[in-house]
């Protein structure tokens, strides 16, 4: 393997580098005239026929937050913008909480989404650690709603949609919002100094870690309203982009990375932590087994059924992202060599095929050959997966990345 694509040499920090470079770069237009964040297309034009949506808003506001702490020109105004449309146009003055988004035409989205207001808390934590006007005063809102709407102190887990009005909770639970609140949770710990929310993580994942050891490490995504997994959820519309029937393998790979920087932030090296490492890479090695190259192509599938039998074959692009940073991660806290070699492998395959080298970013869904395809993701929406993917590798486990970054400038 060349050394381009080696953890720890020179040649492979310079090629994040120029990642990194390429996708701050890439999102300049993302913000529209309210500041919600306009889809993203393939050359980084702003899509302004679809909706603008919170979850996408919040996540250019943290990937410009950490542009701001890492000093590319540009992005506190961009962070601004952001926050504009999350205290504007994408906030529910009436109700409380955010709308799902806005359509072109301005009209709201309906519902209010777990999975979008974890993502509101990880945008205001990341630009307060970016000293943005306004940032600590939208976290404690966000927080306090999500600690009013959807944390469930009794379960240790946090429902997932309400009614636009937060009159009617729907009987749907899901993992991929939970999932989503560890990362903001762990990010207002860090940034706080708040171990309540990392407690709250904690209690999350040790009710993941038991569904995924008593399924054979996979997964299950989709719950009823009393947490009893719904194993053919969706079966008829298997790639559904945020419900998709089985297991999604590049989520096992993504909860590894969690699991770990909350054993380490919380146990600090203490034996306690150590059956959660244990989980994280039982997760890992399950994911990769499934999914890379398990059709006679590179690439990682979207999804599997319980036996590990693919499903979605397409790639998309968040499951590389999350491959390469929990690879990196497993080396960093085991030292064994065979993380580093699938990092390497992971590198190579995001150069090859997954890196557009003409328009910038990285191509968002291929299908099973590699080849480019938009049935679930056309275009680019945003930069997040990409962003943390060129970052997290090269800083420290045991915090939230933006903190990681803002600690590593200092």
């Amino acid at each position: 393997m060349i050394q381009k694509y080696q953890i720890d040499t020179t040649e492979n920090k310079a090629f994040l580098q120029a990642m990194l470079d390429d996708l701050l770069r890439f999102g300049h237009r993302f913000p529209s005239p309210g500041g919600s964040s306009y889809y993203l297309g393939d050359d980084g034009t702003p899509w302004k026929e679809r909706p603008r949506e919170t979850w996408i808003t919040s996540r250019m506001a943290h990937v410009y937050s950490i542009g701001t702490l890492l000093g590319h020109e540009g992005s506190g105004e961009l962070v601004d913008a952001a926050l504009k449309g999350l205290r504007g146009e994408l906030k529910d003055s009436q109700n409380g909480g955010w709308y799902a988004g806005v359509t072109a035409q301005g009209d709201i989205l309906p519902n209010k989404q777990c999975y979008a207001h974890a993502f509101v808390i990880l945008a205001a934590t990341s630009a307060f650690l970016a000293q943005r006007e306004g940032a600590k005063e939208l976290l404690d809102e966000a927080l306090k709603l999500y600690n009013e709407r959807f944390w469930d102190e009794e379960e240790g887990l946090s429902c997932d949609t309400w009614n636009t009005e937060f009159t009617v909770q729907d009987s749907y639970r899901g993992i991929n919002a939970n999932m989503h609140t560890v990362e903001a949770f762990l990010a207002v710990a860090d940034a706080l100094m708040d171990d309540t929310y990392r407690v709250r993580a904690g209690r999350i994942i040790d009710r993941v870690v038991e569904w995924a050891k008593d399924n054979k490490w996979r997964i299950p995504e989709h719950f009823t309203k009393n947490w009893m997994p719904e194993l053919e959820c969706n079966k008829e519309k298997p790639d559904d982009p945020f419900k998709p029937y089985g297991a999604t393998p590049g989520h096992g790979l993504e909860w590894a990375r969690l699991i770990t920087q909350w054993a380490v932030s919380t146990y600090k090296g203490r034996e306690e932590g150590g059956k959660y490492l244990e989980a994280a890479k039982a997760l890992y090695y399950q994911a990769i087994a499934d999914a890379w190259n398990c059709d006679g192509a590179r690439g990682i599938v979207y999804t599997t059924d319980w036996d590990g039998k693919p499903v979605v074959h397409d790639r998309m692009h968040w499951t590389l992202a999350e491959a390469i940073n929990t690879s990196a991660v497993l080396y960093r806290m085991t030292g064994k060599q065979q993380y580093a070699d699938d990092y390497a492998t992971f590198m190579k395959y995001l150069d090859e095929e997954v890196l557009d080298h003409k328009h910038g970013s990285w191509f968002h869904q291929l299908d099973r050959k590699n080849r480019l395809l938009g049935t679930v993701w056309p275009g680019k929406s945003d930069l997040y997966h990409a962003l943390q993917a060129v970052l997290i590798p090269y800083h420290r486990v045991d915090i939230s990345i933006a903190l990681a970054v803002k600690k590593s400038r200092e």
